[in-house]
């Protein structure tokens, strides 16, 4: 018998391929049940009352084929596993995930040689080229839960369906294409064994063995040398060769495969772009960030900080990896705009592999929101996709965790309206203590170091009780403080824009029970002055999801309790600080007024007054490393004073 199609469950079986199909492999078994029969080699081949006739041979449902014509596993092909499970001899029906039994087992025995034959030398030298320079893995043993080992990479998601079978591993990458993570699991899974073999789930890190890699921050140097001549001379100084330098950068950190820094400089490539240009686009503080970013990576790698070195550098991230059929549940929307741009993201929680992914559109227009909500991408509305569950097979995840919908005949995306059941998303996207967010936001690394994902901080957090909601009509900001099941309060802040006129108002209806009770709300999350802020992107009320930058203005929020909404001297001395750091990068430290030091200096004191010593400290030094031909301690200082100021305004 065949031991591999016995230990399928449902779960698993709807895992490579859909549940739609399973359920339907199941009726039509139970309305006439093929014959099946059973070679030597293992192969069983099943013929159907209708005509078709489906062969499985060993090696996993891909290795089987049907004559009906369908492209991949095929009802049929369903069909022969579950009629086989329902063999005398066999498990009288297809275990379900509750049932299964839970195996001890470990993917860290399976061999090289096995993995080879399975995903091939091409890839498996590609997965050896990612283990030299190391990578990061969460790995997930066998539970009564889900009995299937699990291992969550940064591109992908890989589960072992079947213990010591590696024909039926399912990952959320399109088949062949990025089937080099099977390798990864597996010594992700072997690492594991060896130093925590006990542990029921563990994030690890693997391999980063290779000496000539991680010399001089594996080869960052030559991006972060353009970086420190952009400084000195600044975005307005900047001469022809940059730009040639900063390709060649580029060029350079994508073909040792560090995502993180690639990104950064492509970032900068397009600002200096923008700003050549004169566009709306470009912003000293964004230009302050991307500086900042490549020389803290390096430094962090460089002088071996506490930073996972692959988290830091990327080099675990492929550039796009197309997802097999996926199911997507909206978080809402948020809607800008940049001169005569306007762009739409959508926020999708995607459980399997507990990220958040952003799909991104943008239009040369003047819409707003409500006009945008009616416009299409992959056949669905935005205001569809914004607010629903979306079941797709056309979507392609880049690295930063964006997602596009490709498009053509056979891309097929759908979408339902969603009722807001984000409570049941696993935990890291669903908050129900904001204690226990809060604290997990303090320990994380520094914004510039941490992993470039768009979405990283965007949650749904439950609400108990609304207590307070205060619109400041000369702020143009709507404030409201909610609490958690324990009476811990959080602050959702939301601010008015033209782009979308209905912001203030949808919020505002939605959380005074316009819809019913509040029961979640989504959006990114943040610290400040010791709370939780959010930044609201939808709110789930009694089975309906309002989604504020897409709904028109209806002058809601001027019927709420008007108030001026205190400020933050701390946040806005360090804001103040930032932008007189940012303008040092945009004038270039070579080109600075002999009055910027001072400027510095008056800064450093107000920060000392608020209590932000060593704050205070950095940006003082930079003021005296000052003077008419920068050195590289210049540099660094400016780094220093940036990286305090930065760090003390995202922990405050």
């Amino acid at each position: 018998m065949r031991a591999d199609l016995r230990a399928l469950t449902t779960d698993a079986l709807a895992a490579l391929t859909n549940r739609g199909l399973v359920k339907r492999a199941a009726r039509e078994l139970d309305a006439a049940p093929p014959e099946l029969t059973e070679d030597a080699d293992g192969t069983v081949v099943a013929t159907f009352a209708d005509g078709p006739v489906t062969t499985l041979p060993v090696g996993g449902l891909e290795a089987g084929s049907c004559t009906c014509g369908a492209m991949g596993a095929c009802r049929h092909l369903l069909g022969l596993v579950l009629a086989y499970q329902r063999l005398p001899d066999s498990a009288s029906a297809a275990p379900s995930s509750a049932e299964a039994e839970v195996i001890d087992w470990s993917p860290g025995t399976f061999t090289d040689e096995l993995l080879q034959t399975r995903v091939g030398a091409r890839l498996m030298t590609a997965a050896r080229k990612t283990l030299r320079s190391g990578y990061v893995a969460r790995v997930r043993r066998p539970t009564a839960a889900d009995p299937s080992p699990q291992v969550d990479l940064g591109s992908a998601t890989v589960r072992f369906l079947v213990p010591h079978d590696l024909g039926f591993v399912h990952t959320d990458a399109v088949a062949g294409a990025r089937d080099d993570v099977l390798a990864l699991a597996v010594w992700a899974f072997r690492a594991a064994d060896e130093r925590a073999p006990g542990a029921p789930e563990i994030q690890i890190e693997v391999g980063g063995t290779d000496a000539a890699a991680a010399k001089d921050g594996t080869g960052l140097a030559p991006a972060v040398a353009v970086a420190s001549e952009l400084l000195r001379d600044g975005a307005v100084h900047a001469g022809p060769g940059l730009a040639s330098a900063l390709a060649e950068a580029r060029r350079g950190l994508d073909s040792t495969g560090l995502r993180w820094p690639l990104l950064a400089v492509a970032d900068l490539e397009e600002l200096l772009t923008a700003y050549r240009d004169r566009s709306a686009g470009y912003r000293p503080e964004a230009l302050a960030e991307l500086l900042v970013e490549l020389h803290a990576r390096e430094r962090t790698v460089r002088n071996g900080g506490s930073g996972l070195r692959s988290r830091v550098l990327g080099t675990e991230e492929a550039a796009e990896t197309p997802l097999r059929r996926t199911r997507l549940e909206s978080l809402g929307c948020r809607v800008t705009e940049l001169g005569d741009t306007r762009t739409a993201e959508i926020f999708f929680a995607h459980a399997d592999s507990t990220t958040v992914l952003v799909l991104r559109r943008s239009w040369t227009t003047e819409e707003d929101g409500p006009a945008l909500a009616r416009r299409r991408v992959g056949g669905v509305t935005i205001g569809g996709l914004a607010g629903g569950n979306v079941i797709t097979e056309s979507a392609v995840r880049s690295a930063s965790r964006v997602v596009r919908l490709a498009t053509g005949r056979l891309a097929k995306t759908s979408a339902s309206p969603s009722r807001g059941t984000w409570d049941q998303l696993p935990a890291g996207l669903f908050v129900d203590s904001y204690d226990a967010e809060r604290r997990r936001l303090e320990v994380l690394p520094p914004r510039p170091v941490r992993p470039r994902v768009e979405a990283e901080l965007v949650r749904a957090l439950a609400v108990a009780e609304v207590h307070t909601v205060i619109y400041s009509p000369g702020q143009q900001r709507l404030d409201a403080q909610v609490a958690d099941a324990s009476g811990t309060l959080a602050t959702i802040t939301a601010h008015h824009t033209p782009a979308a006129p209905g912001r203030l108002d949808a919020l505002a209806a939605a959380l005074t029970g316009a819809h019913g009770t509040v029961r979640l709300v989504s959006g990114t999350v943040r610290r400040a002055a010791g709370g939780l802020v959010v930044d609201p992107l939808a709110v789930a009320a009694d089975g309906t999801i309002v989604v504020p930058d897409l709904a028109p203005a209806d002058a809601k929020a001027d019927a709420l309790p008007h108030g001026a909404i205190p400020s933050d001297p701390l946040a806005d001395a360090l804001t103040q600080a930032a932008g007189l750091l940012a303008e040092g990068a945009h004038r270039g430290l070579a080109h600075l007024p002999s009055s910027f030091p001072e400027r510095l200096r008056a800064e450093a004191t107000t920060l000392t007054g608020l209590g932000l010593r060593r704050v205070a400290d950095a940006v003082r030094g930079f003021a005296d490393s000052l003077g008419p031909d920068p050195s590289d301690a210049a540099v660094e200082s400016w780094l220093d004073a940036s990286l305090y100021v930065g760090t003390a305004l995202e922990q405050r």
